[in-house]
């Protein structure tokens, strides 16, 4: 009877402990497969970082294809609103546009312009009977061109430049002279010039270009400030 009443002692007091370490063993194996992240969830992040990884890795491959060029050549057509004499009203001159970049790099070059520019000049009423003697320009430049904006189909670039101005303000005056109609006399001076230029590529040797510019020269001793745009078509060729 005694050792029937021991026995149910023990197992009295065994069983709480028994159901409390249970409970237990159960609560640390939950929170540590809590703390794991699901293996799924960590294979789709590894899917994600590889893709992410192989985009990146085209897009720096189509930058290096398209502007790891040594030189750009570049034709195309110009506007320019021009002050023809001191008294005038601003003409429109329209031409041609031609020049070379040679890249040091990726984003660097020196560029070589050469323009021509065609107007007519409105001279008014006068003794002469000759109001609208047409004009002509003509300007080669140089300067360093710096691309500050690059992705695979569109960059933009700014570049200053500098040079002189050739003039024909006499040609087409009848032997008048163009001081006699108010117009800037014939003659070479400075020209100098800062532009924004945006360029769409086509594919990685041609692209389409448009540009704005602000244009100071140098007749009659003063400073003509004009804006224009050029328009037209650069092809890349040479493979640093």
């Amino acid at each position: 009877m005694h050792s029937f009443r021991r026995l149910f002692l023990v197992l009295t007091l065994a069983a709480p402990a028994a159901i409390f370490a249970q409970s237990t063993t159960s609560s640390s194996s939950s929170d540590a497969q809590a703390q794991q992240p699901p293996a799924q969830e960590s294979g789709q992040v590894s899917v994600q970082a590889r893709i992410k990884q192989r985009r990146l890795q085209r897009r720096a491959a189509a930058i290096n294809d398209t502007y790891n060029h040594l030189y750009e050549a570049f034709s195309g057509v110009s506007y320019l609103r021009f002050s023809p004499g001191p008294s005038l009203q601003r003409t429109a001159f329209y031409g041609w546009d031609a020049g070379v970049t040679r890249y040091r790099s990726e984003r660097f070059g020196i560029t070589f312009d050469a323009r021509g520019f065609y107007g007519i000049a409105y001279t008014g009423l006068n003794q002469y009977n000759l109001t609208r003697p047409k004009i002509s320009m003509y300007n080669l430049m140089a300067g360093p061109s710096y691309r500050f904006y690059m992705v695979p189909k569109v960059s933009i670039s700014g570049r200053v430049l500098g040079g002189v101005s050739l003039s024909d303000f006499s040609g087409d005056t009848n032997g008048i002279g163009s001081a006699n109609l108010g117009i800037w006399p014939d003659g070479t001076t400075f020209a100098a010039g800062g532009s924004i230029v945006g360029q769409y590529n086509v594919t990685p040797h041609i692209s389409m270009r448009l540009s704005g510019e602000d244009l100071a020269t140098g007749f009659g001793s003063t400073t003509q400030n004009s804006f224009g745009f050029t328009a037209g078509f650069v092809y890349r060729f040479g493979k640093m």
